[in-house]
């Protein structure tokens, strides 16, 4: 990824140390607040085109701190998986690179939130696990905190989301998959081409390899060789 390389070179003080950390705590403590609080948090701070062009700009990037739903533990248990995935990401990426890749993300739902009026990161996080299975496909997470699986099977599970998203979901559900989608690929395009290229290279070989040896109808084993005694 050279020109991912280029702009670390000449930004890469810009990136965010542990930026995960962040954004999963300030998610939980605006959570808690609206929980024990009552507090209409997510009303203020959820992304609203409609409020943004009245001024409200601070929705930008503060819909990032409201997607939650679901109960207390489950809440809590998403977001150490988060803050897990965003851990590696970073260790495998630095801090730079995964400070742009959530920018990115961002961005997207962002233009997504123009489009459809409203957007929410839950698509951008999807793509976070996607980015993790691709990196780290035979790591084992355990689910339910008994049965390990490989992130790998995950990560397909993930892309059957996102199909999902695509081929059933209403256009803003469409849209907003396919712009986490995008995300994606532009960091793993080098990689997804790579892997083709490798693939029918590998390929070719072993068909040419299957014709001659059918061409010059020889069938070796591992005990043949050339030498005389």
């Amino acid at each position: 990824m050279n020109w991912l390389n280029k702009l670390e070179r000449k930004y890469g003080r810009f990136g965010i140390p542990n930026l995960m950390m962040y954004i999963t705590s300030t998610i939980l403590v605006f959570y808690l607040v609206e929980l024990f609080g009552g507090v209409p948090i997510h009303r203020w701070l959820c992304f609203d085109r409609r409020l943004i062009l009245q001024g409200q700009v601070w929705r930008l990037f503060t819909f990032l701190f409201v997607d939650y739903g679901g109960g207390l533990l489950t809440m809590v248990l998403m977001l150490y998986f988060y803050y897990w995935i965003g851990c590696r990401l970073e260790y495998a990426w630095g801090n730079f690179q995964f400070t742009l890749y959530y920018l990115l993300g961002t961005v997207g739902a962002v233009i997504g939130g123009f489009i459809m009026g409203s957007t929410s990161p839950t698509y951008l996080h999807l793509s976070l696990f996607l980015a993790y299975a691709t990196l780290f496909p035979n790591e084992e997470i355990f689910f339910m905190m008994l049965i390990p699986i490989k992130v790998k099977y995950l990560g397909y599970l993930d892309w059957v989301i996102f199909a999902a998203a695509v081929l059933f979901q209403p256009f803003a559900g469409k849209v907003a998959a396919l712009l986490a989608l995008a995300n994606f690929f532009i960091f793993f395009w080098p990689y997804i081409s790579g892997s083709i290229r490798n693939y029918f290279k590998y390929r070719n070989v072993r068909n040419n390899f299957r014709n001659q040896m059918r061409k010059n109808n020889v069938v070796k084993g591992p005990w043949d060789d050339d030498r005389r005694y």
